[in-house]
């Protein structure tokens, strides 16, 4: 980590290759600690097999930036775990159902790389993306895996499948297996353009939650951010991925240029987005490396701003936000003709409907500060919360596959 570090800040190297660095450390730890606690878990408990005894391995995606192999130095990583057949242990001390044994096993990994200790922690592990978030179970079988998506994925989970990738050694035949499953949920044989209007709504539901929650000066979620490049890449990926099989990788920039290929953008309009994405994201990097935090919000002191813009190549602050408003106001321009703006159209049956939305999306974040129950007393806003989240959580417990 401090070599990549390092060779960033003296540019040793560019900037997508800092990216592919560090999430390539990240699949090496990863795979490493799966691979010595599979083996400690098989000699407590036996080897997962299925009912023809051949032995069950663990299977790992990444998700997110390190799917698409553009981790940050303060990323967490988004992980979905997943095992083939079901069956049971073979040869250890007591017999334990494969369910059992990966979800230890899963258990064990997330704690080895996430839990902090004298030396610091690993990573930070998210698993909600997995089908049902953190209601659902920590692992899961193909079998489920595939019901779930194929019965209730949702758009959402289709996005962020498109940058799924299978951690380690992946050319064997479960991995061939898993891949080959979740194909066609993310890549559709037919012209999809539904997606537009989806990723429409997506992002007017980030710009309301930025509102809300204050975040000023975000590069990422803000207007013309990172979230804003991603999404006019991903629209192409989901309507005409299944049929250009050059739109289907996992990294931004090789889908950027198969856009210019396919000439589905201006060649000038896919220059710009590629250089301000690079720009983007050197920054959240640097942002990231001061404290070793994740955010992607611009500093407010001024010892902070000198170290940025010193690290950016920027003669001064005022220089640096120049640069980063014009980036930030290309792309907002691509996103707007291309996708548009969810905030200026929006029907007003879906404005009046917007403060419910928000209230059922953050009811198990327990906030009571919404302002359509600022009517309530307090106490009352709180229980009303409260059966919102326990409804919610009640529809997550709903089985993943009835398949063995």
């Amino acid at each position: 980590m401090v070599r990549i570090a390092w060779a960033q800040t003296l540019s040793l190297v560019d900037d997508e290759t800092i990216l592919q660095q560090l999430s390539h450390l990240a699949e090496t730890l990863i795979v490493g600690a799966r691979d010595w606690l599979y083996a400690a878990c098989c000699r407590e408990w036996g080897t997962p097999c299925n009912p023809q005894g051949v032995p069950q391995p663990l299977l790992i995606l990444g998700m997110g930036k390190l799917g698409g192999g553009e981790l940050n130095f303060s990323s967490d990583i988004d992980l979905i775990f997943a095992w083939p057949e079901h069956g049971e242990t073979r040869g250890g001390r007591r017999e334990l159902d494969n369910a059992q044994f990966f979800t230890r096993l899963g258990q064990r990994l997330i704690k080895a790389l996430d839990q902090p200790t004298m030396d610091g922690f690993v990573y930070r592990v998210d698993m909600r993306l997995r089908p049902f978030g953190d209601s659902g179970p920590l692992v899961l079988s193909f079998a489920a895996l595939e019901d779930y998506y194929q019965e209730q994925g949702r758009d959402w989970e289709r996005y962020a499948m498109v940058k799924a990738r299978l951690m380690g050694d992946n050319d064997d035949a479960w991995s061939r297996e898993l891949r080959a499953m979740l194909r066609p949920f993310v890549f559709r044989r037919y012209i999809d353009f539904s997606v537009i209007q989806s990723l429409r709504n997506m992002k007017g539901m980030i710009a309301r939650e930025v509102r809300r929650r204050g975040l000023k000066d975000n590069i990422k979620l803000g207007a013309g951010g990172i979230r804003e490049i991603e999404f006019i890449v991903q629209v192409f990926q989901l309507i005409r991925g299944g049929r250009e099989p050059s739109l289907q990788s996992r990294s931004l920039l090789p889908t950027l240029d198969a856009i210019a290929a396919l000439h589905l953008l201006p060649e000038n309009d896919v220059a710009q987005l590629r250089v301000a994405y690079l720009f983007l994201r050197r920054l959240e990097n640097l942002l990231q490396s001061i404290n070793d935090e994740q955010t992607q919000t611009l500093p407010a002191d001024d010892l902070n701003r000198a170290r940025l813009a010193w690290g950016m190549k920027a003669e001064n602050w005022p220089q640096l936000v120049g640069e980063l408003t014009d980036h930030m106001a290309n792309v907002r321009r691509v996103f707007n003709e291309l996708i548009g703006d969810d905030e200026a159209d929006t029907p007003q049956e879906e404005e009046r409907s917007e403060p419910w939305r928000e209230v059922w999306q953050d009811a198990l974040q327990e906030d009571d500060s919404t302002p359509v129950l600022a009517h309530l007393a307090d106490e009352d806003r709180r229980q009303v919360l409260t059966l919102i989240a326990d409804f919610r959580k009640e529809l997550d417990k709903r089985p993943i596959g009835p398949r063995r």
